[in-house]
């Protein structure tokens, strides 16, 4: 049982079933992220922990009290919108202090409260403005001192970064993970944004189309997805999936892919379960830092190999230089390092870690595992 239990958990429209029985239990202080693209469920089911959504079946508890029928206002949660959601006509500190109020929080108390968010989020010199004073990052502060304040059992947070631009964003991303630590509060938080969920998350759940497709902490995430869509969703660039064929070579099982010049290449496989696939079709599937030049390869690694391929496009982002190639009739990123000298059209030993490949049953999509 966790501090929030969500129990086979399904909701329905009519006769579509949006959700598909969501297990999660979220412990107490984790920071949970639902991820997935637009429509997969994952604000669904947090209107649904929040009980602005009922339940088609399941159940949903928070410290062991069952939530299905309960009243929002009686579920001690606090909720951060999308839109902040904030009073135009209240100064920041009646936005703050407004559920206390509504609570009948004696003033002394509510004070105090509001003293400590305000230093807390260091928006002491704004609590006399109101919201239309203010910029959009300091909306955002407002909302969640609105949501500080209360003491919740369960933060929920509704893609509350996604009005800002791109630079507010990574620092209202660092705030937020400072609350977290310093504060050790429960958090479920939703996001489209995969840079999100990896940075800010102690846990993940992956969704899509109303499943959640892998929970795991960030690095499982990235490291062994459990099928295609978690490898190419989670990412940025996203891991190279490419069609391939296992090989035998002197009892060794390698990846047989097909080069930009149309013959093959043979990449040894690390793992010794991939032996049961000789001769079979699988899906390979290689994060674009596990290949390289041979310069900046893992030396820590048992299994470079090394790849003759003709370079197709070279972009410079300033830390590093992207190379994109031809492997298996898809486009292949290639993350370097930012001085390396990669010329368009060249054929260039790239170098490939397959310590960190996966591989997936083309069928199914789901990984093969040992």
């Amino acid at each position: 049982m966790g501090f929030l239990d969500i129990n086979h958990v399904t909701k329905s429209y009519g006769n579509v079933e949006v959700l598909h029985r969501v297990d999660i239990a979220v412990e107490e202080g984790e920071f949970l992220v639902l991820v997935g693209p637009s429509g997969c469920g994952k604000s669904t089911l947090l209107n649904m922990i929040a009980g602005l959504e009922g339940i088609t079946s399941g159940e949903i508890s928070i410290k062991d009290r069952v939530m299905n029928g309960v009243h929002p206002s009686k579920r001690n949660i606090a909720m951060v919108f999308q839109s902040y959601a904030l009073y135009p006509n209240m100064s920041v500190a009646q936005n703050i202090t407004f559920g206390l109020e509504m609570h009948g929080t004696p003033k002394p108390e509510r004070e105090k409260a509001l003293k400590d968010v305000a230093s807390l989020l260091q928006i002491d010199h704004l609590l006399d403005r109101k919201p239309g004073q203010l910029s959009g990052g300091q909306r955002q502060r407002v909302a969640m001192g609105r949501a500080l304040v209360r003491n919740p059992d369960v933060f929920l947070f509704d893609e509350p970064l996604s009005n800002l631009d791109a630079k507010l964003r990574v620092d209202m991303r660092t705030e937020i993970k400072k609350l977290h630590q310093n504060l050790k509060t429960t958090v479920v938080y939703v996001t489209h944004d995969q840079i999100e969920a990896m940075t800010l998350s102690t846990r993940i759940a992956v969704m899509f189309d109303g499943y959640v497709q892998q929970l795991g902490t960030p690095k499982e995430i990235y490291d062994t997805p459990e099928n295609v869509f978690v490898a190419t969703f989670m990412g940025s660039p996203a891991m190279n999936v490419v069609p391939a064929k296992v090989e035998m070579v002197d009892g060794v099982p390698h990846a047989k892919v097909a080069r930009a010049e149309g013959d093959d290449a043979l990449l040894a496989f690390a793992q010794d379960n991939m032996s049961e696939w000789a001769g079979k079709d699988i899906l390979l599937g290689i994060r674009p830092e596990a290949i390289t030049d041979p310069e900046g390869a893992d030396r820590d690694s048992n299994c470079i190999v090394t790849l003759a391929n003709r370079v197709g496009v070279t972009e410079p982002s300033g830390a590093d230089t992207f190379v994109t190639m031809t492997l298996g009739g898809k486009d292949v990123i290639a993350r370097m390092r930012a001085d390396t000298t990669v010329q368009v059209d060249e054929m260039f030993d790239f170098a490939v870690n397959m310590e960190k490949a996966v591989a997936f049953d083309p069928q199914t999509e789901a990984r093969i595992k040992a």
